[in-house]
């Protein structure tokens, strides 16, 4: 690749990114949102253990915290939270995840938070500020810790009044299993709303209702629009004429539609086929649209794998390009002039953006690390399709290894990692992911796979899942692995699989029904008894398998048969698995059992668990360690010795 490049084993290289710098990456922005002159954002920092703070920007530049120490703007309703505060004409309102109040104010110096909401085990998020009766329109989630079996979690809207006591807001809506994205028209006098009931979840079928507000502030005349149990409606909300927008996949892509109160009407006229305009939504108040004036709507989307921004003109239809080669996040907002969006790019860390909609221009405003990386060093993704099962093919970015200093030895291959992202109905991106290049700098290939079930590719790819998981996604990643072995890009000696979540369990998976394909797993909170998850998991997903796999107890030995634990006895390579003491979508007791049967198989074990940790690491000390603890475990499988100092790790068996 370089003249002058020394030969050293691949998983050798020193490196420049040290697990130090990845969890510096780790401070994670989100939440963009605009109030007056002023751009909020939240910035979860894993050097204050995870605590997520809300910042903002004034028109001058300044930067302000405000929520201080002792306040964690984060929400627990469907345990991945998300919208959890509200900027109202510079006043704040924010879910403390340490209650699951709801406060208001954040100013250190001047408006110490004070709780609008009681102890009353009640969860809110996703607030819609109702100006014209003083209040917040929220999702409340109710547990009651005297209920025990089977009781689920209540969940309905309320409207929260805010003269200046504390309430659990009356109810305005319920009945449904599941409630989102509450939006109040511009004159205050309609709610358009997203519901769904068991066992859809939001990206299989939700459905999209809109009422007229009565002077008590009740609803009435709910009409519903759009949406059922096969039709997912995403980001419901009102142009500045008071018109409802939406996103439906009702076409197999999701696209932007817009309702003159009997009909509903696409908005784009030159969008291309394959692209997608919505999300899963795995968490509240996430938005692919937003209105910048009356005449012109900022998008996001993907195609092919890759996340873009556009404007589209409202009376043409017509979609133009924004500032090429960012790829967006989850969040989007805009004024008149400009859009505000989380984005990255294949080279560079998220930032929170301002992009100027007359030139195109981009300003970062808060970047997502601060650490600084030679361009040099940095493996550009691949996008490619590849053959898999049934005569499909399947999509994942690739990554090379790289360094300007270091090449692997003559005719040697690298080892190759393939990634299973969680969810599953996610996918992963192009956007630059410092703990990728973490490995690519030390000599590794890396597979990051978006499997058959993932999102992006429209609603057939994402439905290939239904009542296949452990087996589409297994395959895929199998094949993904097989076919850069083909090509002559990885050594079939040394692949590797990992993942988190559900990502875990597809690597698992993979050990137990692919058994020699791979010579070493890492499992994060990984899922290893699928039965075990249908008894204890949390509201949102306790239905999630009835499409993934199949209802249960009905089809019970439908989950025993790809559940990983009960076939260990395949099981023919090492594995190490790292945990979250409080994870309650995955609780540790999967992997403490994970980590038992492999000892008694007499493989080569490791098993990390973290106090603290829930679903997801959060602290900067628990990624430093995971991370470390994962290449000291490649080490030492496959003999050689990583160029870092890294604190030993215990491994039976070896």
């Amino acid at each position: 690749m370089y003249s002058c490049q020394v030969q050293r084993p691949y998983g050798t290289w020193p490196s420049p990114i040290s697990a130090e710098a990845v969890a510096a990456q780790g401070v994670r922005l989100g939440s963009v949102t605009v109030d007056g002159d002023d751009v909020y954002w939240l910035e979860r920092r894993p050097n204050e253990g995870g605590r997520s703070v809300l910042v903002r920007r004034r028109a001058d530049g300044r930067h302000e915290e405000l929520t201080p120490q002792g306040f964690n703007v984060r929400t627990r309703v469907h345990e991945y939270g998300g919208g959890a505060y509200i900027v109202a004409g510079g006043q704040i309102y924010f879910t403390n995840f340490q209650d699951q109040r709801v406060y208001s104010g954040g100013s250190k110096e001047q408006d110490p938070p004070h709780a609008i909401t009681p102890a009353n085990n009640g969860f809110y998020a996703d607030f819609a500020y109702d100006s014209k009766r003083n209040r917040l329109i929220a999702v409340r989630e109710n547990h009651d810790p005297a209920k025990a079996g089977h009781y689920e979690a209540e969940t309905a809207l309320v409207a929260i009044p805010l003269d200046g006591g504390e309430s659990a807001g009356a109810v305005i809506a319920s009945g449904y299993d599941f409630y989102s994205t509450p939006r109040i028209s511009p004159d205050g006098t309609r709610l358009a709303w997203l519901s769904w009931r068991h066992p859809q979840m939001p990206w299989d079928g939700t459905e999209l209702w809109a009422a007229d507000i009565d002077a008590s502030g009740a609803l009435s005349g709910s009409t519903r629009v759009a949406g059922g149990p096969s039709e997912s409606i995403y980001q419901p909300g009102w142009s500045p004429d008071g018109t409802l927008y939406f996103v439906s996949d009702r076409d197999g892509w999701w696209k932007l539609y817009r309702w003159d109160g009997t009909l509903s009407h696409t908005v784009m006229t030159n969008a291309a086929p394959d692209a997608e305009f919505g999300r899963p939504q795995w968490i509240f108040e996430t938005a692919t649209w937003a209105f910048a004036g009356g005449s012109h709507i900022v998008v996001s989307y993907t195609s092919s794998g890759r996340w873009h921004l556009g404007v589209v003109n409202v009376a043409s239809g017509v979609m133009t390009s924004l500032a090429p080669g960012l790829e967006p996040r989850e969040w989007l907002t805009a004024t008149v002039t400009h859009a505000f969006v989380v984005a990255g790019s294949a080279r560079t860390s998220d930032a929170v953006m301002q992009i100027d909609l007359n030139t195109g221009d981009a300003e970062p405003l808060k970047t997502a690390s601060q650490v600084e990386i030679d361009p040099i060093f940095i493996s550009e993704p691949e996008a490619i399709e590849f053959p898999t099962g049934s005569g499909l093919t399947a999509h994942a970015f690739i990554y090379p290894p790289r360094h300007p200093e270091y090449t692997g030895m003559p005719g040697d291959r690298p080892p190759l990692i393939v990634i299973s992202h969680g969810g599953p109905t996610t996918a992963t991106t192009a956007r630059f992911d410092v703990a990728i290049q973490y490995w690519t700098t030390r000599g590794f290939a890396v597979a990051d796979v978006n499997y058959g079930g993932s999102s992006g590719y429209g609603r057939p790819y994402r439905e290939r899942l239904n009542g296949q998981w452990g087996i589409v996604d297994v395959e895929d990643a199998v094949n993904a692995a097989r076919h850069l072995v083909a090509q002559g890009k990885a050594d079939p000696e040394r692949l590797i699989i990992r993942g988190g979540s559900a990502g875990g369990y597809t690597a698992l998976a993979a050990l137990v029904f692919h058994p020699g394909v791979f010579k070493a797993a890492a499992s994060y909170y990984g899922i290893s008894d699928i039965e075990v998850l249908a008894h204890d998991t949390h509201k949102f997903e306790s239905r999630y398998l009835d499409t993934l796999i199949g209802p249960y107890p009905e089809a019970r030995e439908l989950y025993r048969a790809r559940s990983p634990i009960h076939f260990v006895d395949r099981l023919s390579c090492a594995l190490i698995l790292l945990q979250g003491l409080e994870d309650k979508v995955v609780p540790p007791n999967q992997s403490e059992m994970m980590a038992d049967a492999v000892r008694r198989k007499g493989l080569p074990v490791a098993y990390l668990s973290f106090e603290g940790e829930q679903h997801g690491f959060r602290k900067a000390a628990t990624i430093i360690r995971s991370l470390e603890a994962e290449l000291y475990f490649y080490g030492a499988v496959f003999g050689f010795t990583p160029a870092d100092t890294i604190e030993p790790l215990p491994i039976d068996n070896l």
